[in-house]
């Protein structure tokens, strides 16, 4: 399930994607000869108009075939090298666009369907198998006090928790109007190696105008933060984190098991990172593009299109070789 979930994910930030690219041509009336999902030779093909509609063995990625960018039709009055230079310029950065635009809608989404986790010390989720489920705790009980710790907010239950790694604690509870003391043993978080009972908040939904604020705050946030560590591995201020297709289907998984509003928000923050590095200036990605045509507008003239291809083409060849080998170490990490 973890796997078809990935797929889904992969999918969906690759036809939004690629779509951005394809509706930016279509506007400026670009001839698309093919729109395709996925790499390698062809699963399924369907003609419509004038485009070819593709889906491809491995759904790591996905390309539009515009008249105009390579090979015998680069004559054609319709071609992406015969439009403005803005026009060309918006429809390789439309890409990107939309990858930041779906990750904005799911946040307005999952602000205002889903909610945010609500500062009060009520239990809104027990994790089976965890202490809390062993012990009977429930959605709604309300949590007093940690100990003889009281506790006034979600911050403070979780602060008290934290603290007992492994150690057996007594929870005041209240349920329908009446007080109970329950026993349990924390388990210690592997990785942060603070105390954990299996407990979630209650989440809160919000408006719509709040819901606009909030998604466009995060999503800006977010963005920061990933241009700032892209930023600090470039100048080796901090050591590579790179994931490949099986570290992120990993993720998906360890995103799921904590509910939908998770695996939104990873597939929005996953969907500002592909179009983030897409606008990186490397051989083969839309930022590479970018800089061809910028140089073009300096220039008063377009770059050869051959020697243009060929720096695509071998960029993208290394681009495939790091692919195999971040996978290579993904599952080394995985199973070590």
């Amino acid at each position: 399930m973890t796997i078809i979930l990935a797929l889904v994910i992969f999918s969906i930030l690759i036809v939004v994607h690629e779509g951005g690219h394809f509706l930016a041509a279509k506007k400026a009336g670009i001839k698309v000869e093919e729109f395709a999902i996925g790499m390698g030779p062809a699963l399924w093909q369907v003609k419509k108009g004038e485009t070819v509609y593709s889906l491809r063995a491995f759904p790591l990625g996905g390309f539009n075939r515009m008249a105009g960018m390579e090979g015998p039709d680069l004559d054609d009055p319709r071609g992406f090298n015969r439009q403005p230079l803005l026009k060309r310029m918006g429809v390789i950065a439309a890409g990107s666009g939309m990858n930041f635009l779906l990750a904005i809608l799911i946040f307005i989404f999952v602000f205002m369907v889903l909610g945010i986790p609500a500062d009060i010390n009520v239990i809104g989720r027990v994790e089976p198998g965890m202490p809390a489920a062993q012990a009977g705790l429930r959605p709604g009980d309300k949590i007093l006090m940690v100990d003889n710790t009281p506790v006034n907010n979600w911050r403070d239950l979780v602060h008290q928790i934290y603290q007992h790694p492994g150690e057996e604690i007594i929870l005041t509870i209240e349920r329908d109007g009446r007080q109970q003391r329950v026993t349990l043993t924390t388990t210690r978080d592997p990785q942060s190696g603070v105390g954990m009972i299996g407990i979630g908040p209650t989440w809160e939904r919000q408006g719509l105008w709040t819901s606009i604020i909030l998604g466009l705050r995060q999503a800006l946030e977010i963005t920061r933060l990933i241009i700032l560590s892209l930023v600090q591995m470039f100048t080796g201020q901090a050591a590579p984190e790179v994931v490949g297709p099986v570290g992120i289907i990993q993720l998906v998984g360890q995103a799921a098991t904590f509910g939908l509003a998770n695996v939104l928000n990873f597939m929005a923050v996953l969907s500002l990172d592909l179009g983030l590095i897409n606008l990186l200036p490397i051989p083969a990605l839309d930022g590479s593009r970018l800089v061809f045509l910028s140089l073009e507008a300096v220039r008063g003239r377009p770059i050869n299109p051959e020697k243009e291809n060929l720096i695509h083409l071998i960029g993208f060849a290394l681009l495939m070789g790091l692919l195999i080998l971040i996978t290579y170490h993904d599952i080394i990490r995985i199973f070590s």
